[in-house]
């Protein structure tokens, strides 16, 4: 018996050893594009022979990519994927990447709600007609068709060089489409291969462009939705909701489903968003970092650039932490996070008397007027003070208000635990690791959040007072709130570890609770409880501020059609602003302690000084290839980034921080001098004469030479050269400093970040 117990063991083992030995997965193939022999008469037909060569199914090969990047993704097993890495043909087979969602008043905020008259020297008329050929592409959950925000209304007919569709679904028809919202796709193949094995497999998730998650209505709505009046979220936030740029065209790429969005489904999306005829790609998803030729998006991005297409990023949700950027290609816009000027406050009154401030979207009737006892951290479960499921006990919180420590689950969830355990209230307190941040919620009992400060003073009362109490109460919508922009705690911050010699984040926009549109399938929480509905939703991340950066570049690229992506970025950035409403250098909401360049990048973008900047750095893509050439990558690498076989790396630069960028980042590591080269291009008046201005730490001297420029006509180039010399004595621990060089005249400033880093380490 034990014998025959033994033999089906092994047999069962070795059963198990073959089929994990067969378990396909995704993979993404790149290929040598230009070696195709002359025999097939498409890339497509020559990789699915490739595949067959492997005896491979028939219906193995996922996506055949063309544009943003060449080659394909196929679902293989392991053995496969080695083989085809032998081929000679094939530059690289990399597993699947699953990347992450990085998740009203804004345009006046950003001075966009001024209706009449000249705006920086264009007619808010002239702009908005010439928005009207601009097509915003947006990579995100999908979009919800029916929302106000996507009116067509007053719109001219379709841009007849859009070469995009809608595309039908069950719960999706192409006639939801109109001259507005003028396309949506859907890419699922790289999510159901990962969720269930086969792509030919029917999902629980219906395969269309409609948003059952609410995010991609929320970004695309931001970036160039429609005017709609009297919006909110449940009354919250009332005014009128329109986008950055309100007269600009919308096309959908749904990319991202219920688990991420994978990286074969992203390619498939920009890689036709490309050949449709987008002028803006705008991407709030993101990974870790990885160098550009590992990189999708940064891959799929280089070509679109090259095609004159904008390409918008968030910089990712991982902030405060140092070094914690995605999406850091020079070619592409890294776009942090800031506050606006509006905030929706609450209070906790506890039973010593002691009132704080916080700020909630509660929006439902309330506590009334009478105290009720205070919990926190009680009962034998380790995790109740961060009311994680399961963790509270319903005897030791009923009925009352229960303090929850934020991290690690959702915020809102917490609430749902409070509620499922039987407490009427929460107080949401921060921790180190959010510091002062406050982000509002639309919870589903009375709830508050905040600060780390406030709340170490309501823990300690909750677990030593006798008998504490506490009555949350609501203060509805405020205006005005000094100071603002803030740094959001969350935004990811510098420095750049891909390339440490380019200043990442690019900037910052608002990114903590922006009203815009929401898919009408889901509660504004997201949580499956929640069953109210709402056309709009209150959200925050490095996602809404994205989409900001997105419109506005629409909106410049309505003004200056001749533009390249690269001249609007510069523009963008060197017209942002660093001192927040009270005339003070901006501060981090982590701390409350200044900002810095690594957390807000060149400052808070400022729509109508970028409109009319005078002078901007223009990249051309063969300055993109001498930048990948000075990097520590191999030829196959660089071509695969570039797409051109002819690629030779003849030209480089010594050091990649010569590329014609509009910040600067010097790393001095063993070196004391590091010199750099600049290029500037007049967009302003001919005859403009600038000076140089410097400012930067007392351990490094700056010499720019000239320090003046004279632009004799527009569109002349002058170059410059800067010099920084580390002083001998210089501390090497010192391991950041910052400052800038800024070009100015009567009529304009343009201003370029510097950071200083010592070593290539971080604290």
């Amino acid at each position: 018996m034990a014998a025959e117990a033994r033999f089906w063991f092994a047999a069962l083992l070795l059963l198990v050893t073959c089929l994990s030995a067969m378990a396909k997965q995704t993979y993404i193939v790149q290929m040598n594009h230009h070696s195709k022999p002359s025999s097939y008469a498409t890339h497509h037909d020559w990789y699915s022979a490739h595949l067959q060569s492997l005896s491979s199914t028939e219906d193995s090969l996922l996506y055949t990519y063309t544009t943003a990047y060449h080659g394909f993704a196929a679902s293989l097993d392991s053995e496969q994927a080695e083989l085809l890495r032998q081929s000679d043909s094939v530059l690289g087979v990399y597993e699947d990447t699953l990347y992450t969602l990085h998740t009203t008043r804004t345009p006046e905020f950003l001075g966009l709600e001024i209706e009449s008259g000249l705006w920086a020297g264009h007619s808010t008329q002239d702009l908005n007609q010439a928005s009207n050929d601009v097509i915003v592409g947006v990579l995100d959950t999908g979009v919800w068709p029916e929302s106000k925000s996507f009116d067509d209304a007053g719109m001219p007919e379709i841009p007849t060089r859009w070469r995009g569709q809608c595309e039908s679904g069950s719960d999706f028809a192409p006639s939801l489409c109109n001259k507005k919202l003028i396309g949506a796709r859907s890419f699922s193949k790289g999510f159901h291969m990962a969720s269930g094995g086969s792509f030919m497999r029917k999902s629980k998730e219906a395969e269309s462009p409609r948003d059952r998650d609410g995010h991609g209505t929320h970004t695309s709505s931001t970036a160039a939705g429609s005017h709609v009046a009297n919006a909110s979220l449940l009354g919250y936030a009332t005014g009128t909701a329109r986008g950055m740029a309100p007269h600009a065209r919308v096309a959908a790429y749904k990319v991202c489903w219920s688990t991420g969005c994978f990286g074969s489904d992203i390619l498939a999306g920009m890689d036709r968003a490309i050949v449709d005829g987008v002028d803006v790609l705008s991407l709030s998803l993101g990974g870790g970092s990885s160098p550009y030729y590992r990189d999708t998006i940064a891959i799929g991005a280089f070509t679109a650039t090259e095609r004159g297409i904008f390409v918008s990023c968030s910089a990712g949700n991982s902030g405060p932490s140092k070094a914690s950027l995605a999406n850091t290609a020079p070619w592409i816009m890294t776009v942090g996070a800031g506050t606006l000027d509006r905030d929706f406050p609450a209070y906790a009154l506890l039973g010593n008397k002691k009132r704080f401030t916080g700020v909630s979207l509660y929006s439902g009737t309330g506590m009334g007027n009478k105290p009720v006892q205070l919990v926190y951290n009680k009962g034998s479960n380790s995790s109740s003070n961060l009311c994680l499921p399961g963790s509270l006990q319903p005897e030791h919180v009923r009925g009352k208000v229960v303090v929850c420590d934020r991290g690690i689950n959702a915020r809102v969830e917490k609430g749902g635990v409070v509620r499922a355990a039987g407490g009427i209230g929460m107080i949401l307190a921060n921790t180190a690791a959010s510091g002062e941040e406050l982000v509002a919620d639309s919870h589903l009992l009375p709830a508050v959040a905040v600060g780390m400060r406030v709340g170490d003073l309501i823990r300690e009362y909750a677990e030593h007072d006798s008998n504490p109490t506490a009555l949350i109460s609501f203060g509805g919508t405020v205006l005005n709130v000094r100071p603002s922009p803030v740094v959001a705690a969350f935004s990811s911050r510098g420095p750049n570890l891909v390339t440490p010699q380019i200043l990442k984040p690019d900037v910052i926009g608002p990114g903590v609770n922006i009203l815009a549109g929401w898919s009408e399938s889901i509660g504004p929480t997201g949580l499956e409880e929640d069953t109210r509905k709402s056309q709009f939703n209150i959200m925050s991340g490095t996602s809404m501020s994205c989409p900001h950066i997105s419109g506005l570049a629409a909106l410049l690229k309505a003004a200056h059609p001749d533009w390249s992506p690269s001249a609007i970025k510069s523009a963008l950035m060197t017209t942002a602003y660093t001192q927040d409403n009270t005339k003070a250098p901006l501060r981090d909401a982590a701390d409350g302690s200044l900002s810095n360049s690594w957390a807000h990048g060149s400052g808070h973008v400022e729509p109508q000084k970028a409109l009319s900047p005078g002078l901007v750095y223009d990249i051309s893509t063969d300055d993109y290839v001498a930048f990948l050439c000075s990097l520590d990558y191999t030829l196959e690498h660089v071509q695969a980034i570039v797409k051109k076989p002819n690629v030779t790396c003849s030209r480089k630069y010594s050091d990649p921080g010569q590329l014609n960028y509009p910040s600067f980042s010097v790393v001095f590591g063993k070196k004391r001098v590091v010199r750099y080269s600049r290029e500037l291009t007049n967009v302003g008046a001919a005859g403009s004469i600038y000076r140089v201005a410097v400012t930067g730490p007392q351990m490094v001297r700056i010499a720019v030479k000239p320090t003046r420029l004279v632009f004799k006509n527009v569109g002349e180039k002058q170059r410059y050269t800067v010099t920084f010399v580390a002083n001998k004595g210089a501390d090497k621990t010192a391991r950041s400093e910052f400052g800038s060089i800024v070009w100015q005249n009567p009529q304009h400033q343009v201003k370029s970040p510097i950071s200083f880093a010592w070593t290539q380490l971080i604290d």
